[in-house]
């Protein structure tokens, strides 16, 4: 049957063009966004997933600046504390040699003392020195904390988020202190390293002790600066390898993000172009549909 009010076949080319058009709207979408699941309402699961990782990866970002200048900061106190350490013409070293040859008889010892003075300034200076961003743990003061939590690591298992940390003993690396208790300005005997003085020495016996115990003072200073240092280095190769190990998680969470809800655009093209057919094609089923009723003016002539 013929109707004026009822073209069937006109409704049905219609509705088949507007699915096709909003496929290929959808396809659009993907490529011009590059996801498949852009908002909530394209997958509520996989976007809620993947949002949560977002956050998790923004988290993780965050880590590993910490972890930048976590590690600025340890390699500074590190390079200082081997400088204290020094070699045979500075530091703790060029030290406990002077100590070593003020023992030889008729020596003047008030010259030796000049360089000794200067060793001990230029170490307090090292220490002093040793600060980035406000944070110094080699020369400290009443409001230095007595430990210090390095941030290294987050994590989240389900709605629970734990974050990691490297936790430091400043005390373990103090060469001053504001009560003199570092290695340097702990008073042991007479005076410490950094007060010590040979100029008023002669040869008598009980000045050469007293050498010695300056000599061993300087020698256990030496190996406890030495330890600081070396716990120190560890830590540097720990923030090192965390810092790695972050880069490498939010490469991981990237991917899997991707995988979740980026488009595959091989896929999406493809399916662009049968779509634009598809349009194409139902434009013009839906012309041929509205003109058919135009036959029916035929049938009064």
């Amino acid at each position: 049957m013929s109707s004026l009010l009822t073209n069937s076949t006109a409704m049905t080319a219609l509705q088949t063009l507007r699915s096709v058009s909003s496929q290929l709207s959808t396809t659009q979408n993907r490529i011009s966004t590059g996801q498949r699941v852009a908002t909530a309402s394209d997958n509520a699961a996989y976007w809620s997933i993947a949002t949560s990782m977002r956050a998790d990866n923004a988290a993780l970002s965050a880590v590993s600046d910490s972890l930048s200048l976590s590690a600025a900061t340890v390699d500074t106190e590190y390079t200082a504390l081997t400088t204290v350490i020094g070699n045979k013409d500075s530091g703790l070293t060029k030290l406990q040699a002077l100590l070593v040859e003020a023992k030889t008889a008729g020596i003047d010892r008030t010259k030796i003392q000049a360089d000794v003075t200067q060793i001990q300034q230029q170490m307090k200076a090292t220490a002093n020195a040793a600060t980035f961003n406000g944070v110094n743990w080699l020369s400290t003061t009443a409001t230095t904390p007595a430990t210090v939590n390095l941030v290294s690591s987050f994590s989240r298992v389900g709605s629970t988020p734990t974050t990691g940390s490297i936790t430091l003993t400043t005390a373990n690396y103090s060469l001053y202190t504001a009560t003199q208790g570092g290695f340097l300005d702990k008073v042991s005997g007479a005076a410490s390293i950094d007060t010590l003085s040979i100029a008023a020495l002669t040869d008598s016996a009980a000045d050469q002790t007293t050498l010695d115990g300056y000599i061993a003072q300087v020698t256990a200073g030496i190996n406890s600066v030495a330890s600081a240092a070396a716990d120190l280095g560890a830590v540097k190769t720990r923030i090192s390898t965390n810092t790695d190990f972050v880069k490498s998680l939010m490469d991981s969470v990237d991917r899997g993000i991707g995988q979740l809800v980026d488009a595959d655009m091989n896929q999406e093209s493809t399916r662009l172009a049968a779509l634009q057919v598809q349009q194409q094609l139902g434009v013009q089923a839906l012309s041929i549909a509205n003109n058919s009723s135009q036959s029916i003016l035929s049938l009064f002539r």
